[in-house]
C-alpha cells in the first residue's frame, strides 16, 4: 500500500534537490528577465537621448544658420553701405581736385602757396581714405564673424538646457539676436569719426617729409601704408582702437543709436544684462593676444591685396612720382568699400585658415595658445 510518509522518506533528498534546482532556475530566470528588461530600458533611454541630441543638433544648426543668414544678408551689407557712405562723405576729394584742375586751366587763379596747400591736403586725404577703408573693412569683417560665433555658442548653451532651466535664464530671442548683431553698426555710425581723425593724423606723420616729386616704388608704397597702420594702431594707446567697434555700455549705446537712427526701435529689445554680457564678451575677445595675431594676419593680407591691385601701374616701370600716384591711391578705396558679395577683400579674409581656426576657438570658448 502506497504511503506518503514512506515515499517522502525514500525520496526526500531527491525532492529537495529537485525543488532547489527548480527554485534556482526560476531565480536565475527572474534575474535574467530583470537584466533583459533593464537592458531594453537602457537601450530605449539611449535611443531617446540620441533622438534628443539629434533634435538639439538640428535646432542648433537652424538657429546658427539663421544668425549667419542675418549677418550675411543684413548686418554686414548694411554696415558696409553705411561705412562707404561715411568715409566717402567725410573724405570727399572732388572739391580739391576741381580746384586744382581749374587752377591748371586758368593760370593765375591759384597762387603757388595755394597750390602747395591743396596738393598737400590731397596727399594726406588720399592715403587717409584708402588706408581707413582698408582697416575698417578688415576689422568689420572679423568683428561680425566673431559676433556670429559668440551668439552661436550662447544658443548652444540655451538649447542644451532643460526647458525648466531655459524658463529661468536669459535665453536669446530673435529680436535679441538681431539687436546684438546690429551693434556692428556702431563703427560706421559713431566709431568712424574718431577713426578718421586718428588715421589722418597717422598719415600726416608718415607723409610729412614726402614731397610730391618724390618717386615711389611698389615696396616704398607698401612700407608707407604699413607705417600709417602702425602709427594709427598705437594712437591714443595700444587698445584704444577697440572703442571704434564696441560701445562703452548698453545704455550709452542705445541712447546713441536712438538719437542717430530713425530705424532703431525701442520695442522687443534684448534684456539689458544679456546684451551687456554679449558685448563684454566680444570686447574681451578683441583684446585677446590670439586675436591680435589674427588681426595682424588679416591686415597684412589686406595690404598685400591692395598692393597687388596697384602693382601693374607701379612695378615694371620706373618709380612713379607721388603726385602721379595719388589718383590711384584714392581710387583704391572704392573696391575696398564694395558690397560684401562683390568685395574681394572680404572674400579673401573668409578663406584664411588661421582666421577660420580662430572662429572655431571663439565658438568653443577656447584660446589659441602661442
Amino acid at each position: 500500500m502506497f504511503s506518503p510518509r514512506g515515499f517522502w522518506g525514500r525520496h526526500k533528498k531527491k525532492i529537495l534537490i529537485g525543488l532547489g534546482v527548480v527554485g534556482g532556475g526560476y531565480a536565475i530566470y527572474r534575474l535574467w528577465d530583470s537584466h533583459q528588461r533593464n537592458m531594453l530600458e537602457l537601450d530605449r533611454q539611449k535611443e531617446r537621448e540620441k533622438q534628443e541630441e539629434e533634435l538639439m543638433k538640428i535646432q542648433l544648426k537652424n538657429h546658427f544658420e539663421s544668425i549667419q543668414r542675418i549677418s550675411d544678408t543684413t548686418t554686414l551689407p548694411y554696415a558696409m553701405h553705411e561705412l562707404r557712405a561715411r568715409i566717402l562723405e567725410r573724405l570727399d576729394l572732388s572739391e580739391l581736385r576741381d580746384r586744382l584742375m581749374q587752377g591748371k586751366g586758368q593760370p593765375g587763379m591759384l597762387s603757388p602757396q595755394e597750390r602747395i596747400e591743396l596738393w598737400g591736403r590731397l596727399k594726406i586725404l588720399s592715403f587717409t581714405r584708402t588706408v581707413a577703408a582698408l582697416w575698417a573693412v578688415t576689422i568689420l569683417s572679423l568683428y561680425v564673424r566673431i559676433q556670429v560665433n559668440v551668439l552661436g555658442r550662447h544658443l548652444y548653451l540655451d538649447i542644451a538646457r532643460t526647458a525648466e532651466e531655459q524658463d529661468n535664464s536669459d535665453s536669446l530671442s530673435s529680436h535679441g539676436r538681431e539687436e546684438f548683431l546690429a551693434t556692428a553698426d556702431y563703427l560706421c555710425t559713431h566709431g568712424i569719426n574718431m577713426l578718421l581723425v586718428n588715421m589722418q593724423s597717422a598719415a600726416m606723420e608718415v607723409l610729412k617729409e614726402k614731397q610730391l616729386k618724390d618717386t615711389f616704388s611698389i615696396d616704398q608704397l607698401r612700407e608707407t601704408i604699413m607705417q600709417i597702420l602702425d602709427i594709427f594702431m598705437k594712437s591714443e594707446g595700444p587698445t584704444y582702437w577697440v572703442s571704434y567697434l564696441v560701445p562703452e555700455d548698453v545704455s550709452t549705446y542705445r541712447k546713441l543709436m536712438t538719437s542717430s537712427s530713425t530705424s532703431y526701435e525701442l520695442t522687443n529689445l534684448m534684456d539689458t544684462s544679456k546684451l551687456e554680457e554679449l558685448m563684454s564678451e566680444t570686447h574681451t575677445i578683441l583684446l585677446r593676444p590670439d586675436f591680435g595675431k589674427v588681426m595682424n594676419i588679416a591686415m597684412e593680407k589686406a595690404v598685400e591685396l591692395l598692393i597687388d591691385e596697384m602693382s601693374p601701374e607701379v612695378s615694371g616701370t620706373a618709380p612713379l612720382a607721388l603726385a602721379k600716384l595719388l589718383p590711384r591711391v584714392s581710387q583704391m578705396s572704392i573696391p575696398l568699400l564694395a558690397e560684401p558679395e562683390n568685395n574681394e577683400l572680404i572674400s579673401t579674409l573668409r578663406r584664411i585658415p588661421e582666421i577660420e581656426v580662430f572662429y572655431t576657438l571663439v565658438y568653443a570658448d577656447l584660446t589659441l595658445e602661442s
